[in-house]
């Protein structure tokens, strides 16, 4: 599965203002920066909870099969259109009636094609994420990604930084954590 984010989510205002608070910054001469640690945290965080927090549209690329796959993003709110991919790269938008879509309780997107394509790998148009704005998060949630995000700039020049979240960011975030038993 190759994913590409084609619409990321737009971070209210609120969200800058909780991690600077949480910092204790009050100039704007690092809100770049501390955006783009909420937006690194966003995606370590669906890492960890195997689900998306924030929408946003996104596409990936799967095999072209009459077969029912799973998209691996959730959860799922809409798919809103399949390509075939050719191999020189281009595209053409499949009709409605070429696949068969499904979107399960749990928010996992699946299709499959009901007609063959002459193509080997299809990319599928899709929005997902929990919740559609920062305020509407979980608090756990937030208060994860702030601590998450004020750990990493507090570390900023440590090497000796950890790789997974920070023990009180993965005790936030685990009742929300997506667990498979294969």
């Amino acid at each position: 599965m190759k994913r590409a984010i084609t619409a990321p989510p737009t971070l209210a205002p609120t969200a800058l203002a909780e991690l600077k608070a949480w910092l204790g910054i009050s100039t704007t001469r690092d809100d770049a920066e501390l955006t783009s640690l909420i937006r690194t945290a966003l995606e370590l965080c669906e890492g960890f909870i195997g689900t998306m927090p924030l929408v946003s549209g996104c596409e990936e690329v799967l095999p072209a099969s009459g077969d029912w796959q799973s998209l691996a993003t959730v959860p799922v709110k809409a798919i809103s259109g399949v390509m075939a991919i050719a191999k020189d790269g281009t595209r053409t938008a499949l009709a409605p009636t070429d696949y068969d879509l499904d979107i399960d309780a749990e928010g996992t997107g699946r299709l499959r094609l009901t007609r063959p394509t002459s193509q080997t790998r299809i990319a599928v148009r899709f929005t997902a994420g929990m919740a559609e704005g920062w305020d509407t998060l979980p608090d756990a949630i937030q208060q994860g990604l702030v601590r998450w995000a004020a750990y990493q700039h507090r570390a900023r020049d440590n090497d000796k930084a950890i790789v997974g979240p920070p023990t009180s960011v993965a005790a936030l975030w685990r009742p929300w954590r997506r667990m498979r038993i294969a």
